[in-house]
Formats: structure tokens, C-alpha cells, sequence
């Protein structure tokens, strides 16, 4: 399945909200589209998560990588985080890594 990746800026605010699955084969490309944007910038990034069915640990490494690109240049928020990516956030211990709304 397809990863679905839909990206709104607004000043130096970027929205991003996957939809479908976030694994080995979609990470890459998620990442291709949101390095460049990142680094026109922006400095509140928000993960909107809400039509995420799945994550697996290529989408948990890009979280902490994007995570850390965040944290030098302004903050990222995860929003609209569904039952089963909140217990692999859970599992994993990311829910003392990100900040999760």
C-alpha cells in the first residue's frame, strides 16, 4: 500500500499528514519530500497522524531524525496519533521522545 503524503506551509509553520503506511518502502520517500522543506525554514513542524494505519521501525527512525532536525531549528509536535501507532510509540519508548498531543 501506497504512503499518501499531504503538506501544508504556512509561513514557517509545515503540516504533514501521511496517510496509509509508514514502513521500509514509504519512509524513504516521505523523507525525499520533507528534507528540502525542512530546510527552507521551517520552525514548527506538526505530524498530523491521523490517517496512519501503520508505522514500522524505518517510520519510527525518520521520526527521530526529522525530530532532531526540529530541535535545532525550531519544534515538531505529533498529533491525531491512533490506538495502534500509540502503542508501538508506547513500546518503543517514543512517547518520551516526542511530543505527542
Amino acid at each position: 500500500m501506497a504512503l499518501l503524503i499531504d503538506m501544508k506551509r504556512n509561513g514557517d509553520s509545515l503540516t504533514v499528514s501521511p496517510e496509509g503506511r509508514l514502513d521500509t518502502s514509504t519512509a524513504p520517500n516521505l523523507d525525499a519530500q520533507l528534507r528540502p522543506v525542512l530546510s527552507e525554514g521551517v520552525k514548527n513542524l506538526e505530524i498530523d497522524l491521523k490517517a496512519l494505519d501503520y508505522i514500522s521501525s524505518a517510520g519510527l527512525r525518520l521520526l527521530l531524525s526529522v525530530q532532531k532536525i526540529m530541535s535545532a531549528q525550531g519544534n515538531m509536535v505529533v498529533r491525531n496519533v491512533n490506538e495502534s501507532v500509540m502503542e508501538v510509540f508506547q513500546i518503543t519508548g517514543f512517547t518520551n521522545l516526542l511530543t505527542i498531543e
